[in-house]
């Protein structure tokens, strides 16, 4: 019922599919600009060498040989590639301060971008909680300046513990992919699926652990809870826990499967709607799972209300 529900919210609310992407992609027009100047300003002694120069040389002749079957070629080019390589990692040695200068300066760059997308993201949840509680038709603006001030002390609090938290989960996807499956017999082909598989699986519980854990931090802080209250009573709250964890398990699996459907029947053209709608699923299912966990009733549609015990009052 509450993912039925959260998916009939989401419709409801599909005119913020638009809002949303506008302001991501602008948002990534931006930041993918500062990041392309941080790159090129930081790496330019390395991409504008003669080191790389001469491995794309070699790599040219490389595939010009191959295309014209000229083995007499091929066959002394791995010595030429092994000198060209060897020079190229003593120019990264040698520029390591600016490497490691660029690597600071672009995870900067992807904490603000998280920073601000955040923004949109908490006025969209805001949108759709007074849809919710009063069906009021708020605006984008007038939700985003209204709740700018707690919007932007969420994303102060949630973008560090969400980094280090998909950090640990990186580190768990190498163990399942690389580590896990040495344990069973060498099946070629299959011992690769096996490992996708496994680090698929860990991916969707880890992040619906996540999600399960702060699903009511946003709702409560909309409600008039603080920010840092409301995201200590998230954590702590156990109240169908495993309803909500089992909620956005299946959330998940069906927000992959939607995308990379539409990805594939359209060339990755839809996921222009597809990805910005998965966010506006997701935040109506936290706004769902708090209105029932809390006994509030909240509308669905202009004549429906659903009370706490799911029952719908016409």
């Amino acid at each position: 019922m509450r993912f039925r529900h959260a998916i009939y919210l989401a419709s409801e609310n599909f005119a913020s599919v638009f809002k949303l992407l506008l302001y991501r992609l602008f948002s990534a027009a931006i930041f993918g600009s500062l990041a392309y100047v941080i790159l090129s300003l930081g790496l330019s002694a390395i991409t504008g060498s003669a080191e790389v120069a001469k491995l794309w040389e070699l790599a040219g002749e490389f595939f010009h040989a191959l295309v014209n079957g000229r083995p007499e070629i091929l066959a002394g080019l791995p010595p030429q590639f092994k000198d060209a390589f060897t020079a190229l990692l003593k120019l990264i040695a040698f520029n390591t301060p600016s490497i490691i200068g660029c690597v600071v300066g672009v995870i900067c760059l992807y904490l603000l971008s998280r920073f601000v997308n955040g923004l949109a993201l908490f006025s969209i949840a805001n949108i759709v909680n007074d849809r919710m509680s009063t069906y009021a038709r708020t605006s984008f603006s007038q939700s985003y300046f209204k709740s700018i001030g707690k919007a932007a002390l969420y994303q102060l609090i949630y973008v560090p513990l969400c980094f280090l938290y998909d950090a640990l989960m990186l580190a768990a996807c190498w163990f399942f992919f690389f580590y896990a499956p040495s344990f069973l017999p060498s099946w070629g082909f299959v011992i690769v699926l096996i490992a996708v598989s496994l680090t698929l699986t860990a991916v969707v519980a880890l992040e619906a652990l996540k999600m399960t854990l702060i699903s009511s931090w946003i709702p409560a802080a909309l409600e008039g809870d603080s920010v840092t209250h409301a995201f200590r009573a998230s954590v702590r709250r156990r109240k169908n826990f495993g309803t909500r964890y089992g909620g956005f398990v299946a959330a998940i699996y069906l927000i992959l499967a939607v995308n990379i459907l539409f990805a594939v029947a359209t060339v990755g053209s839809a996921l222009l709607i597809t990805v910005p709608l998965s966010y506006i699923f997701l935040l109506c299912l936290q706004l769902v799972n708090y209105y029932h966990d809390t006994g509030k009733k909240y509308f669905i549609s202009k004549d429906t209300i659903v009370d706490c015990t799911e029952k719908e009052l016409s």
